[in-house]
């Protein structure tokens, strides 16, 4: 542990700068508590405030700025890979596009509070063709609230912070696995959360090309979109019907009592958001419906048409 403060002591604005960038870019590394140590050692003289706050900013920026770029150069496609390696994968997107649409790039302020947000909202400012200018002006006034915070607490807790870091490095190599462990067991509470989200989505799936096949039959599905209107822009399956998540379910017409298959897709990792809304169906009385695997990017890659809207 001892070693550890010394290389925060005398790599200070290095170890937040490469901290702030990962965590920014979607590893699950939190920096926030980084930040608040080094505000908490401002008073040994190794670094100055206002380096330490530029440092924080200037690492968010530019992991922000590349989600940006990312989001404009690939629309929604970056959105759905950012919700792959999310350790919170259903709804990132819907959540973050409904307080985006809401609030605009004045969310940003607030968007690295909020986790999960910031990376996400990145990608989608550059996705909606939000103005670069603006993006940043945002981005900036966030990554300072945000830096700023964390490294006032620490500096207004300096003592507090101080003990406790003295306590680790007394302990040696055990103060090293004590924080390990918390940081383990955070991974582990997180890793637990998705694997019981996706374990209670099981169900039966239909592939594209039996989709396709009902399609052409004389008895056509009823199916159903549930992407976030960012990612319906690049076309839907032909005969889709919107239909959010959220949605008052009795707005869905549809008897139950018919042999109509009701098919859902979206565009999320183990199509999570169709199959939440097929169990909702399923509640209701609808008991044959099934979620498309691998949603519209296995339609797509198979090269079957889809409609715009």
């Amino acid at each position: 542990m001892a070693f550890l403060l010394d290389l925060i002591e005398q790599y200070g604005l290095f170890f937040v700068f490469g901290n702030v960038l990962l965590e920014q870019l979607g590893a699950p590394i939190p920096a926030y508590p980084t930040l608040v140590i080094t505000g908490a050692l401002l008073e040994r003289g190794e670094y100055s405030a206002p380096m330490l706050l530029l440092t924080g900013v200037i690492a968010a920026l530019i992991a922000d700025y590349a989600w940006y770029m990312a989001g404009r150069r690939y629309g929604g496609r970056v959105m759905a890979k950012l919700c792959r390696i999310s350790l919170s994968p259903d709804s990132c997107v819907r959540q973050t596009e409904g307080v985006y649409m809401r609030y605009g790039p004045a969310s940003l302020i607030v968007a690295k509070f909020i986790p999960g947000f910031a990376s996400v909202a990145s990608a989608l400012a550059g996705a909606i063709g939000t103005r670069s200018g603006k993006f940043i002006l945002f981005d900036t006034l966030g990554a300072v609230l945000w830096s700023g915070s964390a490294i006032f607490l620490g500096s207004l807790f300096s003592s507090a912070v101080s003990d406790l870091l003295d306590i680790l490095a007394s302990l040696g190599k055990w103060g090293v696995m004590l924080v390990a462990l918390a940081f383990a067991v955070y991974l582990a509470k997180k890793w637990w959360q998705r694997y019981m989200f996706l374990k209670d989505l099981r169900m039966a799936r239909i592939t594209v090309s039996e989709l396709d096949q009902l399609l052409k039959s004389g008895n056509p599905p009823t199916i159903i979109d549930v992407r976030t209107g960012v990612a319906q822009q690049g076309g839907r399956i032909p005969g889709a019907m919107v239909m959010s998540v959220d949605d008052d379910l009795s707005a869905l017409v549809i008897n139950p009592e018919t042999n109509s298959e009701v098919i859902i897709y979206c565009a999320c990792p183990n199509e999570a958001s169709a199959a939440r809304l097929a169990k909702k169906l399923m509640q209701r009385g609808y008991t044959r419906v099934r979620p498309l695997t691998g949603g519209i990017d296995a339609w797509l890659a198979a090269g079957y048409a889809v409609e715009q809207q």
